[in-house]
Order: C-alpha cells, then sequence, then structure tokens
C-alpha cells in the first residue's frame, strides 16, 4: 500500500535516515500573521539523536522573520516517491555557536555556505514526522 506512515522523531530506521542524510532540497512552509502560507526552497540538516532540524538563512529574510512570528513550520523533503515532512515548533538563533553548529551540518550535507554576517539558525523542535520512504 502507498500511503504515508508517521515515524518516531527519535527511533528512525535506517532507510529514514539514510534518506535525511542524502543531498535533497527540501521546502520550508510557513502560516503568516495573515493566514496565506509562505513557502521557501531550503537546505536542511537533522540530528536523529537530538530530533532537531537546522536551516541557514539571513535574519531578515522573510522566512526567519515569519517562522519567527509562526512559531511552527514544516519542512518537506520529496525524491520521486519518496517524501518525508517534518514539524515542529522553531526557534531563531543568531548565537555565534549556534550558526556554527548549523553551518557545519549544513557543510557536511551540502557544501559550504557562502560568508553572512546576517546568518542565523532556525532550530525545529521535530515533533511529527509523516511520509513514504519505501525500500529501494
Amino acid at each position: 500500500m502507498n500511503r504515508a506512515v508517521s515515524f518516531e522523531p527519535t527511533s528512525l530506521d535506517g532507510l529514514t535516515i539514510a534518506f535525511l542524510t542524502e543531498r535533497h532540497l527540501a521546502t520550508l512552509s510557513v502560516v503568516r500573521p495573515n493566514g496565506r502560507v509562505h513557502v521557501s526552497p531550503v537546505g536542511f540538516t537533522f540530528d536523529p539523536e537530538t530530533g532537531l532540524a537546522r536551516v541557514i538563512t539571513s535574519a531578515t529574510a522573510r522566512k526567519a522573520v515569519h517562522a519567527a512570528a509562526a512559531g511552527r513550520v514544516s519542512l518537506c523533503q520529496v525524491d520521486g516517491g519518496r517524501w518525508l515532512t517534518l514539524e515542529g515548533p522553531v526557534s531563531i538563533a543568531d548565537d555565534p555557536e549556534s550558526v556554527t553548529d548549523a553551518e557545519s551540518r549544513y557543510t557536511a550535507r551540502y557544501q559550504a555556505p557562502r560568508p553572512n554576517p546576517n546568518r542565523v539558525a532556525l532550530i525545529v523542535a521535530v515533533d511529527r514526522i509523516y511520509g513514504r520512504v519505501p525500500n529501494p
């Protein structure tokens, strides 16, 4: 059956973790104060031990501003018939340690980001994961 299933964020199987570490882009969705949905393409990282997802962006980017106002976001990664959505409350970290950590994780999954002195990290405490990651 081809239906979505829920996953426990800190108890993922190897196929699901592999999918979350492969190089794929995703979308970040957040509800604006006016009720409209803001969707942005992003790269993100996920730490299965802590259940935290991280997105790096500029402090003035609309996605950061809307995320801070909404307090909750969704990340959705798609590759053909495989897809996962990660949801949870979001916080904005601008301290150097958190930003450097998020940049290092991003570099490991994608590539080194361009320099940005206004960079922040959106940190999502993932409390729900659902999707479809079939066996290859």
